[in-house]
């Protein structure tokens, strides 16, 4: 065999690396986060997401213009509201008139071709932080699905394509799916944050939103009851299969890059399109490495990002869409 096979034939330049390359990174390959709050002309760097920033819905109907203009498609949107909105039951969350409502609405009118997914969770919403009512030291679990089916059911209302519940409540895709359907909105699509861990990969997100879990009597400050041990492996792949069979258009595994065996486990096994969302944690760690000059900021995001897809994701939640954009030239 040696020498006739030398495989580094097909290294020798970029040209044929690039034409027999495995692996390819498109912008349609992205979905984008945005940060939304109150206010008028805001654009307010987050302080441990650097250059990623919440806007008021003047500036956020630009961004979105601007990135279907880069071809971006897709965003998810999350909103920041005021501590006198929050409560126990996240009542603001289904207000016709709250911010993400208007939100979806300003994005629809800017843009009506892109794709707006939305976050469904109450812990942006909640006066203790957690993805779902509180009580007797417990996160209710039936409560707050009931409540979560109401959130989705106003978001489609305002012009939702998908939901995104994040919560990781049980029977919760269900319940979303069946209120969805008695009220008419059978082709609003439900994204499933599937296999979500109990990550420490979460704080600039929480940063972002002021929606970490506060302490409170015999309840806990952390979300370990609901989101996955990132011990487990085969429960990923429990959890995945529920939420399709219960009518998840699209799954997703969270965090990233420490989960990529679960990536290709889940997508070795279902369907479905698989979605992965890159954290805030992956964001600031890349961010502040390479303004330390330790890292290649460039070199290292497109690794990354290759490592996502090449696991299996069909679609990348990220931080870094608009500086992939900018590498592409």
């Amino acid at each position: 065999m040696y020498p006739l096979i030398r495989n580094r034939r097909l290294r020798t330049s970029e040209a044929i690396r690039h034409l027999v390359r495995e692996t390819i990174i498109t912008p349609s390959d992205f979905l984008v986060p945005l940060f939304v709050v109150e206010g008028k002309g805001i654009k307010e760097e987050i302080a441990s997401m650097p250059n990623y920033y919440r806007m008021s819905l003047d500036v956020l109907e630009k961004e979105v213009k601007d990135l279907w203009g880069m071809g971006l498609c897709a965003i998810l949107l999350f909103v920041k509201v005021d501590d006198n909105l929050k409560d126990n039951k996240g009542t603001e969350a289904l207000n016709p008139d709250g911010l993400m409502q208007r939100a979806i609405k300003t994005v629809k009118n800017a843009c009506p071709e892109m794709l707006v997914m939305t976050d469904v969770a109450l812990d942006p919403f909640s006066s203790y932080g957690h993805d779902g009512i509180v009580a007797e030291g417990q996160i209710l679990n039936d409560e707050t699905c009931e409540v979560l089916a109401e959130m989705s059911i106003s978001h489609a209302t305002a012009g939702a394509d998908f939901v995104a519940p994040s919560d990781m409540m049980d029977g919760r895709i269900l319940t979303i799916r069946e209120a969805l359907e008695d009220e008419g909105f059978q082709d609003t699509g439900i994204m499933s944050y599937s296999a979500k861990y109990a990550s420490a990969f979460y704080g600039p997100f929480r940063d972002a939103l002021d929606s970490a879990p506060v302490a409170i009597k015999n309840v806990p400050k952390d979300k370990k009851t609901y989101q996955m041990d990132s011990a487990n492996r085969f429960e990923a792949i429990k959890e995945v299969q529920q939420d399709i069979d219960e009518g998840a258009d699209i799954v997703m595994v969270k965090p990233g890059l420490c989960y990529l065996d679960i990536v290709r486990e889940v997508k070795n096994e279902v369907d479905v399109p698989v979605a992965v969302y890159q954290v805030s944690g992956e964001y600031a760690m890349l961010k502040a490495a390479a303004e330390k000059g330790w890292l290649d900021h460039d070199a290292v995001l497109m690794e990354q990002l290759l490592a996502i897809k090449r696991a299996g994701a069909n679609i990348i939640a990220s931080y870094f869409a608009k500086d992939f954009i900018r590498i592409l030239g």
